[in-house]
């Protein structure tokens, strides 16, 4: 298998999973009540963003050795204006300098490098755009909770869908974002994109960090399977910091 990461285009909307081309989380006010068909509506402001912005979305593509290929993750990214969800959030506004990272995850069984790669290709596309910074509201759970606690409170809107599409606290910290407005749940993390591309060595030495830390997770799944103890509470990429409080 090989991963290839490609900019988002109209013609490869189909081609995303379907929760994905579903869900309006982001795109759509929440407060209306017009909506008929949740996927016609994502794909129509994607077209709007791209014919008046430009690129707004990355894809990680995974090629199979029976030459199939399948999109197994997606990033997408916004000026904070063309975001009606962004103005909700309880650490809001975006900074008026910075385009808005909403969402960039992989689908389950997915190749851990995934998300890696296609946060580099969305830095690098917004570096060589002029942009100064990124920043997104994240998802942070809090000790004595589950990920999947959290996301059931919150209200995905109109499409239903079953799962938030906010990037976890640890991934963003560990590839350099920092918190510029704190939250007990939805912090707002920023990474500087100004200082030419010497943020470019940051990241890609964080990225790096990330993976190794795969890799000694799943090393370590496999010697506590091997003695039976199921019970050690590891997680990837640390859904709720030990130490963190709600």
């Amino acid at each position: 298998m090989s991963l290839t990461i490609v900019p988002l285009t109209l013609g490869g909307f189909d081609d995303l999973p379907r929760h994905i081309r579903r869900c309006v989380y982001w795109e759509v006010d929440p407060g209306s009540d017009t909506l008929t068909d949740t996927e016609f509506d994502k794909e129509a402001w994607l077209s709007m963003l791209m014919l008046q912005w430009g690129s707004c979305g990355q894809m990680a593509i995974d090629h199979g050795l029976d030459g199939s290929a399948r999109v197994v993750g997606v990033a997408f990214y916004a000026p904070p204006s063309s975001v009606p969800r962004a103005r909700l959030f309880p650490t809001a506004p975006v900074s008026p300098d910075a385009v808005l990272l909403t969402w960039i995850g992989a689908e389950p069984g997915a190749d851990e490098r995934a998300r890696e790669e296609l946060l580099s290709a969305v830095l690098t596309d917004l570096a060589r755009r002029g942009v100064r910074a990124v920043e997104a509201f994240a998802l942070l759970t809090p000790v004595g909770q589950t990920t999947e606690s959290v996301v059931a409170q919150i209200d995905c809107g109109p499409c239903g869908c079953k799962t938030v599409p906010l990037t976890d606290v640890d991934f963003l910290e560990g590839v350099g974002f920092e918190t510029v407005a704190p939250h007990h749940r939805f912090p707002r993390l920023r990474l500087e994109l100004s200082e030419g591309l010497g943020w470019k060595a940051g990241v890609e030495h964080a990225l790096e960090q990330l993976l190794a830390a795969g890799a000694a997770e799943a090393a370590l799944r496999e010697a506590l399977e091997g003695t039976g103890d199921a019970a050690a509470p590891v997680g990837r990429l640390g859904w709720g910091r030990a130490g963190r409080t709600g």
